[in-house]
């Protein structure tokens, strides 16, 4: 190889790679970073992308594609793995291996490489989308190949080639975050019995920090589409910068969890997600007040399945195309506006309406105003059990032949 495109996100390991893959394979190094929440000093990343030894850098402003082309479809598909894990991380890696493939082919590199872990899920994530998209570049995975045991090894070697990293022992963290929420894992989070310290959360208040008084919120959507707060209309990528921080504020979104990765491991992951979590009930209770019951139920179903292709890697397929499709097909409905509390790490809906709405009060009530036919009752309640009855009787009499 004599050119590769790596994906550069400023951290420890693709800091570390830069240098490793120039020395290892003799080859020029052209990092790729894809800005989609995750870098505050465009100067600074560059800096350290040089001081490792690349030869150029992409720093590329993808919030807007990564809300509009991977955060809205989760939404409607209401996309959390596990029922826990909104996707943050597993969301951006498609976006970066199709802008991965297309510096490479810009640039005329034969080869692409990332800073994944040899036993983690984004490898698959980002390999499968590369593979998908040109399957004749070839990709190179550091972590896999390289001889660093640890964390502290990778530190040394840093400053052995004087890498500037922001990494240290003391605070020995990996992160990845982008705007729909934040990844943080190793150190101390790896024993499964400990409660994660402080130190660990970066968006998110400890409930002790909270304001005592609850905050309400209205959300509009229009089209399934968040867009406008409080009344006051907003683009999409501002609306989910807004929601967490101010779900921040409040503790809202911290999730702890034991998570099932893709190769076959258990790991302990931390996620702090204020506008995923508050945007996932928002849309989920409008979708409630304006859709039927078997659409409804059968969603539920399609959303764990298309959870678990954005995990698995398997964004690029025909099978999450074709349920993208299913999940778009009625979002013109969901329009309308949910009000939401914020009290002391919860996201509580507490009103919504819609033009579309299929909620009658005077179906639902009990009060003098109720005109629901209660003689119709009794015939509904006949047809819906006829298949089952005598079924008992039938059984016992079988058994005493």
């Amino acid at each position: 190889m004599k050119k590769v495109v790596l994906a550069y996100s400023g951290g420890l390991d693709t800091s570390c790679a830069v240098r490793w893959i120039r020395d290892t394979y003799d080859a020029e190094v052209i990092c790729f970073s894809a800005f989609i929440g995750e870098v505050s000093d465009r100067k600074l990343l560059a800096h350290k992308a040089r001081s490792a030894g690349a030869s150029k850098i992409y720093i590329e402003d993808l919030k807007a594609e990564f809300a509009r082309d991977f955060i809205r479809p989760a939404l409607w598909a209401h996309a959390k793995y596990e029922g826990k894990y909104p996707l943050a991380t597993a969301l951006g890696r498609p976006l970066i291996a199709k802008h991965l493939v297309r510096i490479a082919e810009k640039e005329k590199a034969d080869c692409v490489a990332h800073g994944c872990t040899g036993k983690g899920n984004d490898q698959v994530r980002i390999e499968v989308g590369v593979r998908t998209l040109n399957p004749k570049l070839k990709i190179v995975a550091p972590l896999r190949e390289w001889g660093f045991g640890s964390r502290e090894e990778e530190i040394d070697y840093a400053k052995k080639h004087n890498i500037l990293i922001s990494a240290t022992k003391k605070s020995p963290y990996s992160i990845d975050k982008n705007i729909w929420g934040v990844a943080i894992e190793a150190g101390v989070l790896e024993d499964a019995w400990k409660e994660p310290p402080e130190d660990a959360f970066f968006v998110t208040r400890p409930l002790s920090r909270v304001p005592r008084k609850p905050l309400y919120v209205t959300i509009g959507f229009k089209d399934g589409v968040p867009v406008s707060l409080n009344g006051k209309p907003m683009s999409f990528v501002s609306l989910i910068d807004r929601l967490n921080r101010l779900g921040g504020q409040y503790g809202v979104g911290r999730i702890d969890h034991i998570e099932n990765r893709l190769v076959g491991i258990k790991s302990r992951e931390l996620y702090e997600a204020p506008a995923a979590t508050i945007l996932h009930l928002a849309h989920e209770e409008l979708e409630n007040l304006v859709m039927d019951r078997e659409f409804l139920h059968y969603r539920r179903v399609l959303s764990e399945k298309y959870s678990e292709l954005i995990y698995y890697g398997l964004w690029f397929t025909p099978l999450k195309d074709a349920l993208d499709q299913f999940f778009a097909a009625h979002q013109k409905r969901v329009t309308g506006t949910i009000r939401m509390k914020l009290d002391r790490g919860n996201a509580v809906v507490v009103g919504r309406k819609s033009p579309y709405s299929l909620y009658s009060e005077k179906l639902a009530t009990y009060s003098a105003k109720d005109e629901f036919d209660r003689t119709a009752a009794e015939g509904f309640m006949k047809i819906w059990g006829l298949p089952y009855e005598g079924r008992v009787q039938r059984t016992e009499y079988r058994k005493q032949k």
